[in-house]
């Protein structure tokens, strides 16, 4: 592997740990906070980082270029990933005044995050499926897999909670 491809995919893993871990203790927390907030920005960043260094590889090593589909659905995560990270530090802010308005805008952040998280994994796959000598996957099934896998995410993720009356 060179070492351009191996910075560009530990940035992208990067952004996959910092992404997840900011989603998942914003949705346990119930609150969004400073650490949440910079985790998201960091998985942007990383994200970011990984995906320019990749095209750089790809334009001037006069290989055959990514799948349109893959470079599509990546630019749309980089920026859902840009309005979510500036949405957060948004609701931050805002939350910080504790009022009724500030409350609300949180709780339906909360449901975005994981939305915006699941839209962002779609790629994230493709190009792990598509990538990856050893699996080398064609386009289409890529594609197909990263839909069904996000699409039973989805399922348990964004299902309402079954509440449970205590008596």
């Amino acid at each position: 592997m060179s070492p351009m491809l191996m910075i560009a995919s530990l940035a992208i893993t990067a952004a996959l740990v910092f992404y997840t871990i900011g989603v998942f203790a914003e949705r346990r927390a119930g609150h969004l906070n400073g650490r949440h907030l910079a985790l998201f920005w960091a998985g942007l960043a990383c994200d970011t980082t990984g995906t320019t260094v990749m095209t750089i590889m790809a334009r001037t090593a006069g290989s055959e270029p990514a799948p349109a589909i893959h470079g599509i659905t990546g630019l749309l995560a980089i920026i859902l990933m840009l309005f979510h990270a500036g949405w957060a530090t948004l609701v931050y802010v805002r939350g910080r005044r504790h009022d009724d308005k500030a409350i609300a805008q949180e709780q339906t952040f909360h449901r975005f995050s994981t939305i915006v998280w699941l839209l962002w994994l779609a790629p994230y796959i493709i190009g792990l499926l598509v990538g990856i000598p050893m699996i080398h996957m064609a386009t289409v099934p890529a594609v197909v897999l990263s839909v069904i896998i996000v699409a039973i995410l989805s399922f348990f993720l964004l299902r309402p909670a079954n509440k449970v009356a205590r008596t």
